[in-house]
């Protein structure tokens, strides 16, 4: 029933309370709150497969999709009791005491809170000392098309075919895919990265130029990085069926490897999965399956050796901070609070320097989203690698110089 800017429903026998429903959230697709909840509801048992029975960062738009979200990693006080929880410790010693869900009354009562997204870790609440599933999250440098980020994940599905293991793949809901792979409640958190790592490595061996596993962006060229780290504790990834915050309402969803090389991410949003569900269920159904082992990935850690270690001393601006030294002539340009604030920042740079802006290739512009106490703040810097020397600009005052920890001290 409705309640002026507040509706109740009834699901699964739990009344759930979702304020503001005809609040539009997106505005060029034309949905609401409520919108949202009723796509939630109608592919829930395919979200739960993915985001079911495990901790979540919640990750809220409470002002929209034009600003930056927050991160809550703590459960709101006052949760509804069918509403579980889990207290998760991080590598940094540090823990807190996160939600749970577990039916399709949680994830209505997510989505009320204004996350669009379901951010679950690789563990399950019973367990959380002892993930159950890898990720491989493939994503593209700028200027990498949909092509070769296709191919880089067929070359990590023979990877992980070639060490017994079975990828599931979905688009991240953005411009990437990720690749998920259950395995048994055996392995600690560290063999699970140094397993990704490894699976890493071995995809970028086996697709020189392709694909790469170095970590330091500016590094990576013109390739599909295989994100190795989102396999680290402190890591979250939208799961199966998360609406992104992109602007036409895109969704992360899972498909079978027969569909990867004739689809494209844009043809799956709110509407289109809904539909797509109703119509084919869940492409991940048998997930749950056969989870596999990590001991082929070991293993060949092992055969790969100690991956090689960036070079550390001084930030790769210059300070003597004892940060990373980069090899590569890198520029600071801003630090933001906001990525349009960090957009506009370049955009006055490359005014600056129209001749040194009109040399660069698309992956020598990094604007970088790091993660600050509760949200996101932007660094951008430029590498000059491919601008002579005796032309490269050298490192000026920050346009901006936002500091994300201010507050901290």
């Amino acid at each position: 029933m409705a309640a002026g800017k507040e509706t109740f429903l009834d699901i699964g026998g739990h009344e759930v309370r979702i304020s503001s429903p005809d609040k539009v959230v997106f505005p060029e697709a034309g949905l609401t709150k409520l919108d949202l909840v009723e796509y939630y509801l109608a592919v829930a048992e395919g979200a739960l497969r993915g985001a079911g029975g495990r901790p979540m960062v919640l990750k809220r738009f409470v002002k929209g999709i034009a600003a930056e979200p927050f991160f809550q990693k703590r459960v709101p006080e006052g949760h509804p009791d069918f509403i579980d929880t889990a207290t998760f410790h991080y590598a940094s010693g540090t823990s807190a005491e996160e939600a749970v869900i577990r039916d399709a009354a949680g994830l209505a009562w997510i989505v009320n809170l204004g996350c669009l997204d379901l951010n679950p870790h690789p563990v399950r609440a019973e367990d959380l000392d002892h993930p159950d599933e890898l990720r491989i999250d493939l994503d593209p440098m700028p200027g990498v098309d949909w092509s070769q980020i296709v191919d880089t994940a067929f070359v990590a599905r023979d990877v992980l075919e070639d060490h017994g293991l079975v990828g599931w793949p979905k688009t991240s809901g953005s411009r990437g895919l990720h690749i998920l792979v259950r395995i048994a409640p055996r392995w600690t958190y560290p063999e699970l990265r140094l397993a990704a790592e490894s699976l890493a490595r071995e995809v970028a061996e086996r697709a020189p130029g392709l694909a790469t596993a170095r970590w330091w962006k500016e590094e990576r060229g013109e390739s599909v990085f295989v994100d190795f780290n989102q396999n680290a504790k402190d890591r979250t990834v939208a799961s199966a069926y998360s609406v992104r915050s992109l602007p036409d309402a895109r969704v992360s969803t899972p498909l079978t490897w027969e569909e990867v090389r004739s689809i494209r991410p844009e043809e799956f949003t709110v509407p289109t999965v809904r539909r797509r569900f109703a119509d084919q269920g869940d492409a991940h159904a048998g997930i749950d399956e056969a989870p596999g082992a990590l001991d082929g990935l070991l293993a060949l850690a092992e055969r790969l050796g100690p991956a090689e270690k960036p070079p550390r001393g001084s930030s790769a601006t210059g300070s003597g901070d004892g940060r990373r030294a980069s090899v590569m002539p890198l520029i600071e340009i801003a630090r933001t609070k906001t990525k349009p604030e960090a957009e506009a920042a370049l955009d006055e740079w490359r005014s600056r320097h129209p001749a040194v802006a009109a040399q660069l290739h698309p992956a020598d512009v990094l604007v970088d989203g790091m993660r600050g106490s509760s949200s996101l703040w932007y660094r951008v810097r430029v590498n000059l690698q491919h601008i002579d020397e005796e032309e490269r600009p050298p490192q000026e005052p920050l346009l901006s110089d936002y500091d994300p920890w201010a507050s901290r001290r």
